[in-house]
């Protein structure tokens, strides 16, 4: 009679729903009023999203509500909405039309002043069929003819792919199945661009073409390569040999002139080509460095034109 008795519940869960009654307890007596007690309904907020299953590019409802009853303190609420997380709308409902993988996560509400009181996340997946799909090559770097390179198929899908078929451009039949496909003792004949097809169950892509260019044997490349440089260096002396050769003529003395002229008269006036070639050939060649067998060859070209040799 004296005061009055409160119970105070904190951290309120839908189990605390129930009716409340209160019970008087002295010394001398325990009463318990009879009249009805007081009802305490508790009611949490849950995600609907409709349709359960949706595919890119169709529509869906995310519907934030009450499990049990109107709140009785605001019976037309704002909703936030959150997405893993973070806030991305204020609306009763979530509409998304069209849908987009992008729009895949996890959904949860609150009520509006009541930020903190989250509904349980539900989940809303979206089926897509494959995107960037694209081709890489292993080993990377330069492709030798004789070696081997493995392609490999990416593709971003829900559900997962199931199937890859790999083909080359410009040609019908396919090449191969699955995710990766290699290429064994590659030759000139595999050089051209590749692409993959992934499938699952909603849709297929093509992927981008990968360009495979196969280069000749590292051996061969670098004989040829040699080989050119012995021929440049060879050149070279014999210019640097032939340009010795005419100074040289051109600033020896009369005596060194006129035994040179003698031995060319007498060469000449002897009749024989072959020694004449012989004379040319050896001040020539000599300077140059060369074998006696591309003398030889020299000669005998000679001897086939000496009617040019005056």
């Amino acid at each position: 009679m004296q005061s009055d008795s409160t119970l105070r519940i904190t951290d309120l869960k839908e189990e605390d729903s129930a009716e409340y009654k209160f019970r008087v307890i002295t010394d001398q007596t325990n009463w318990e009023p009879t009249f009805p007690g007081t009802t305490l309904t508790v009611t949490g907020l849950q995600v609907k999203v409709t349709p359960p299953t949706v595919t890119e590019g169709q529509k869906v409802t995310l519907t934030c509500s009450t499990t049990t009853c109107t709140l009785s303190d605001n019976p037309n609420p704002t909703y936030i909405w959150y997405k893993n997380g973070h806030v991305t709308n204020q609306s009763n409902s979530l509409f998304l039309n069209p849908v987009s993988s992008e729009d895949a996560g996890r959904y949860s509400c609150a009520v509006e002043g009541h930020e903190v009181l989250h509904s349980p996340e539900e989940t809303l997946t979206v089926r897509y069929g494959p995107k960037d799909s694209s081709v890489s090559v292993s080993p990377s770097g330069e492709i030798v003819e004789g070696s081997s390179v493995t392609l490999t198929c990416s593709s971003d899908a829900n559900p997962p792919v199931y199937k890859y078929t790999w083909f080359k451009k410009n040609i019908t039949s396919p090449k191969a199945s699955g995710q990766s496909y290699s290429i064994t003792n590659i030759s000139s004949e595999d050089s051209g661009e590749y692409y993959c097809e992934a499938e699952n169950k909603i849709a297929s892509k093509n992927s981008t073409a990968l360009m495979i260019i196969v280069a000749g044997k590292q051996t061969s490349v670098m004989t040829a390569v040699v080989g050119i440089i012995v021929v440049v260096l060879v050149l070279i002396l014999c210019l640097s040999g032939f340009t010795w050769f005419r100074k040289k003529s051109s600033k020896s003395t009369s005596d060194t002139r006129d035994t040179a002229d003698n031995r060319q008269v007498s060469l000449l006036e002897s009749g024989d080509d072959c020694d004449v070639c012989v004379f040319f050939v050896e001040h020539f060649y000599s300077s140059c460095c060369l074998s006696s067998h591309l003398i030889r060859e020299t000669l005998v070209q000679c001897m086939t034109t000496s009617q040019a040799w005056p």
